[in-house]
């Protein structure tokens, strides 16, 4: 797919234009406009149920919108197959955490890993074990290595189903980050976290902005992680634009109060 014809902003990592999708009747997102600017950490909040995973679907080719479109960099990806989508520059997280339990640590970032041209090997190449074969081995296995160790992760041998909830978190931010990405949603990171693995999820955050000049677009109802990491936020209720804004402004709104709190008239 070619380049927009439209004119963007440099710095803009994500633009979503008009964006839903419709369920048989339903609506389950509809009209959804932002924009997530470069090294950005934008988060995307509202009730359960308002339509935010149903967002990142999207996002992620799992569903093709029904209307509008969105774009990476300019480009349009809408329609987009996921394995493509992926391609082209954004990664994902999930609000439960899905690794490949039964692989080790280093194997679990080798498979984000192996999403790159640089490491892919023709499948007679694989098959026959040829010597390119374990060069690029190596190659991932050093690099999935160098992705661990930033995470404190490098030491860690065994089964990715026994590291503690925490470093399952960062494995699953890790794996991502292989994939190269410019946009990396983040779904609910802190879910089930407590509060000292929520501290050390928000300086992951923070680092993985600051040291892999990555745009972070993130799902989140805890409110005092989104205060301190957040620049910008975008509210949904029932699959509807609420707010947007600055985050002191939009946390401090009075429909999006009681959206959160409900109506105690």
């Amino acid at each position: 797919m070619e380049k927009s014809n439209k004119t963007f902003s440099d710095d803009v990592v994500l633009k979503i234009e008009d964006l839903g999708i419709a369920f048989g009747g339903l609506k389950a997102v509809q009209h959804v406009s932002f924009e997530v600017k470069k090294n950005e950490i934008y988060g995307l909040i509202g009730p359960n149920g308002a339509g935010k995973t149903t967002l990142f679907n999207m996002l992620t080719g799992v569903y093709t919108p029904t209307e509008g479109t969105f774009y990476l960099c300019g480009e349009e990806l809408k329609g987009m197959r996921q394995e493509k989508i992926s391609h082209k520059g954004i990664a994902r997280t999930f609000q439960n955490i899905r690794l490949f339990n039964n692989m080790t640590v280093v194997r679990n970032v080798m498979v984000g890993l192996s999403n790159r041209p640089e490491y892919r090997c023709g499948f007679f190449t694989s098959l026959l074990r040829l010597p390119k074969h374990f060069k690029v081995e190596k190659a991932m296995l050093e690099k999935a290595k160098e992705l661990l160790r930033i995470f404190g992760l490098d030491d860690e041998k065994n089964l990715a189903c026994n590291l503690p909830y925490g470093k399952q978190r960062k494995l699953e931010i890790a794996r991502a980050l292989a994939t190269n990405p410019r946009l990396l949603l983040l779904d609910e990171p802190a879910a089930g976290m407590n509060p000292q693995e929520t501290e050390e999820l928000v300086e992951t955050i923070r680092f993985v902005r600051d040291n892999f000049d990555m745009t972070i677009l993130l799902i989140e109802h805890d409110m005092s992680l989104v205060s301190k990491i957040c620049d910008e936020l975008t509210v949904l209720n029932f699959g509807a634009v609420l707010a947007q804004g600055k985050v002191d402004e939009v946390l401090n709104d009075p429909e999006v109060i009681k959206a959160y709190l409900g109506d105690d008239e």
